[in-house]
């Protein structure tokens, strides 16, 4: 009996993915990702013209709740050592663990869910290419943001250079704020948990990740509100995309074995008539013999006595 497919779900022409294609392909989009935000660094006095137009904005919608909570993360330490831990790690270790466990247990929706976390990070990365901005933690001290990561940098691995270990803060972009890509991904992480976690913990994670983690990255003056807002709005755009980008690949993958499978038919065809050509086998031969060519063209040998069967008379001479 021949089973229905479910609605809106396609056969896959993929072929299995496998994870030794899978690794080196996420780690080349992120080194051009990082490499993208070093080269993307920007003019200092631009970037911090760019984060006080931000700044003025907020305030002139209302939305300004960077300062009250980076006096809290300030003047709390066991709420600032926390939110500067989960700045700097959870970012690098959720996201990539989730990507592993879809591989994993969820490979029919791994492909689409890869493909829209990296068509996001690109578009993140031209973000931060148009617009360096200078996050609240480099402005000057009269607009009453305190770098949180520098004051308890005693506490982890990081120094004042954003979250980077000691010694490596000039091999970051201390000026990608815009968007944050720290929220982003953490709402991706936030819809993968709800939508395939498949218990009311999961779905509870999903919800407390990308919140927990937007009220951290403006408790430790490293992003605006709107920044936030940015960050989820390429999360968004990189969803509407993921189609396209997903069509896209798949058609540059079947014109490259287009290309590829005619050469190998053919390679195969000319071994293929190399061997057997000028070769006749009649019934009952293991190994074909090679007629004599010197016979014109549709003209056949006659019979030689050995063909001719052993009774047939031998031709006169």
């Amino acid at each position: 009996m021949p089973h229905a497919e479910t609605p809106g779900i396609e056969a896959s022409p993929h072929p299995r993915l496998r994870w030794w294609s899978e690794l080196p392909l996420i780690l080349l989009v992120y080194a051009c990702y990082s490499a993208g935000r070093l080269l993307a660094r920007g003019d200092a006095t631009t970037a911090v013209d760019h984060g006080l137009a931000i700044l003025r904005v907020e305030k002139a919608l209302h939305l300004n709740a960077e300062h009250p909570l980076n006096r809290l993360f300030t003047r709390e330490a066991w709420v600032g050592v926390p939110a500067d831990f989960w700045y700097a790690s959870l970012h690098y270790l959720v996201t990539p663990a989730l990507l592993i466990w879809l591989f994993r247990s969820r490979t029919v929706r791994y492909r689409a869910a890869r493909t829209w976390l990296m068509t996001s990070t690109f578009i993140g990365l031209v973000g931060f290419t148009l617009m360096p901005t200078c996050p609240p933690r480099l402005l000057s001290a009269g607009y009453g943001f305190v770098d949180t990561m520098a004051q308890y940098s005693t506490y982890g691995w990081w120094a004042g250079e954003a979250s980077a270990p000691r010694g490596l803060g000039g091999m970051t972009n201390q000026y990608a704020a815009m968007p944050s890509l720290h929220v982003g991904w953490a709402l991706w992480c936030g819809v993968i948990l709800w939508r395939y976690g498949g218990t009311r913990l999961a779905k509870a994670a999903g919800v407390v990740y990308p919140l927990v983690t937007t009220i951290v990255v403006m408790g430790t003056a490293n992003h605006y509100f709107l920044d936030a807002v940015a960050g989820a709005a390429v999360m968004g755009a990189g969803l509407l995309l993921t189609p396209y980008v997903m069509r896209a690949s798949s058609r540059v993958r079947t014109s490259l074995t287009a290309r590829v499978t005619p050469a190998t038919t053919d390679s195969w065809a000319a071994r293929a008539s190399v061997v057997g050509g000028g070769c006749q086998t009649s019934a009952g031969e293991r190994i074909p013999r090679q007629r004599e060519s010197r016979f014109g063209s549709g003209a056949e040998p006659s019979a030689s006595p050995t063909d001719a069967g052993d009774g047939a008379p031998a031709p006169a001479r």
